[in-house]
């Protein structure tokens, strides 16, 4: 995920305004409320990963996977992952592509992965820099370590337990979206075509899974998804994402299944 710093810069003419306080104003009695606080936010976003810098046939191919379901996005909020194209020497179209994702309903605001000449060309395109992505992993405790490999020899990391999950009991509508962070979700209603769950651990769907669903949305790679019947619109594991485009397989469809990442491929198993 990508965490977005909010900054503030303001001038006058050519002498800029500083946020430190003047003497004055720290003498000052007032007890006025301030108009604003400045925080930081952490929010999921959309990350599109290039594999080829010729923009052209990436807005292409969006325009045909998105021909069938021109709603698919609601003004998400985009990151552009140049990890795969950084070492590439053709130069990368960032106006076309920042325009061709606008068209599509999202928005683009930042890029990552990037070599420091495409990192550049981004940024002069209105693209923030986000930091590079760091494996998540989780805290091992000493002791359980120990145990493990005594007993097969083989130092084994063995993830903390998380918090208690975040329960959904009504079904969720078209545009709605729950996110659970820093633990599992589990929906015991149905998830409609259009709503979105989100969880930085597992997404458990107790009922039609037909919207989005997105687990290890912070890079947790053995992040799951379940369903009771699985229908989905979209499926996510850590940032690799795979649109059901046609009828899934007769053994998972409107069936029990699950879904887990092998390398950087979505499998949807029956359960």
């Amino acid at each position: 995920m990508y965490c977005a710093h909010s900054t503030l810069c303001a001038s006058r003419g050519n002498s800029p305004i500083h946020r430190t306080p003047s003497p004055m104003a720290v003498e000052t009695t007032s007890t006025a409320r301030p108009s604003f606080d400045l925080k930081s936010a952490q929010l999921p976003v959309v990350a599109v990963t290039l594999r080829d810098t010729d923009v052209r046939a990436l807005v292409a191919d969006l325009a045909q996977r998105l021909a069938d379901d021109p709603d698919f996005f609601d003004n998400d909020p985009v990151l552009i992952d140049l990890a795969h194209v950084r070492e590439a020497e053709e130069s990368i179209d960032f106006a076309v592509l920042v325009e061709a994702l606008r068209f599509h309903r999202t928005v683009p605001v930042a890029v990552r992965g990037g070599s420091p000449a495409q990192m550049e060309a981004a940024r002069a395109a209105g693209l923030a820099p986000a930091p590079e992505a760091a494996p998540v992993r989780p805290t091992v405790p000493e002791i359980e370590i120990q145990e493990v490999v005594r007993e097969i020899e083989v130092v084994r990391e063995v993830p903390a337990p998380q918090a208690d999950a975040l329960i959904v009991d009504k079904p969720l509508r078209s545009g709605q979206r729950v996110y659970a962070r820093g633990t599992d979700i589990v929906v015991l209603a149905m998830v409609s075509y259009g709503a979105e769950v989100i969880a930085d651990g597992n997404v458990h769907v107790y009922a039609p899974l037909r919207g989005r669903a997105i687990a290890g949305a912070r890079g947790n790679t053995e992040a799951r998804i379940f369903s009771t019947c699985m229908e989905a619109q979209l499926l996510s594991i850590a940032g690799i994402y795979r649109t059901i485009e046609t009828d899934l397989p007769a053994d998972v469809a409107a069936k029990p299944a699950k879904v887990r990442l092998d390398g950087e491929k979505i499998l949807i198993e029956p359960v």
